[in-house]
């Protein structure tokens, strides 16, 4: 399985030959101009709610690529009324596709598409592929519902926003790779914009300092598991 970071909460997943986008919002993103939206590849996008820095991309990739949107009821009714062919989940609710199985877990926060209507709620996935298991939490507060993923998952890696302020920040995180019992963790979510910046010497030495290792990826690098 392998994971590039394409800056703020999108990601590219590589399980053997299936290629997955997470939240593609790299376009409207100033930090991610090294990364031309037009030559990447989907068969699948995962979408964790309708906030525009999370779906901006979606429509155009879909539409160049052919890839399904896998989201809520609310987001994939959005994009199917655009001709984008989607699978619809729900918080709790796992399916098995060709890449493996994806679970809709638990998120805390809001969801609303740019011009104000309904998202649905939040989520975060679940993905079991290739022999690795990942969880990527999408924008979420600290939650105890994150002790319920390890009772059914080992995680190799756990994928936690850290940028504070819309979401967990250092300290929080650090206590959800404790809930999720992963001590591997991929930091996204921070440096966007000035809200969410982060001093990142200091949040991997926090981290360190709790057993875990936190990795913070430049845009365009990625990660093997």
């Amino acid at each position: 399985m392998k994971i590039t970071f394409y800056g703020h909460a999108s990601l590219g997943i590589k399980v053997n030959d299936v290629d997955i986008l997470v939240d593609p919002f790299i376009s409207g993103n100033p930090k991610a101009s090294s990364i031309d939206v037009n030559t990447l590849k989907a068969d699948y996008i995962l979408v964790t709610h309708a906030h525009q820095d999370h779906i901006l991309d979606v429509e155009t990739l879909a539409k160049r690529t052919g890839a399904i949107v896998i989201s809520n009821f609310e987001i994939v009714s959005h994009f199917e009324k655009l001709g984008i062919e989607c699978h619809p989940m729900n918080h709790g609710g796992q399916w098995d596709f060709e890449f493996g199985t994806v679970k809709y877990v638990n998120a805390i926060h809001t969801s609303s598409f740019p011009d104000g209507s309904y998202g649905g709620q939040p989520g975060g996935f679940v993905i079991e592929g290739e022999h690795k298991n990942i969880y990527i939490a999408g924008d979420t507060a600290l939650a105890f519902d994150m002790k319920l993923i390890p009772l059914q998952t080992k995680l190799d890696l756990a994928i936690l926003p850290i940028g504070d302020n819309f979401t967990m920040g250092i300290d929080d995180a650090i206590l959800a790779s404790d809930f999720v019992e992963c001590d591997k963790v991929l930091g996204y979510h921070y440096d966007t914009f000035g809200y969410i910046e982060i001093d990142h010497e200091d949040a991997k030495r926090r981290f360190f300092e709790k057993g875990k290792d936190l990795m913070l990826l430049e845009i365009g690098d990625f990660i093997e598991l």
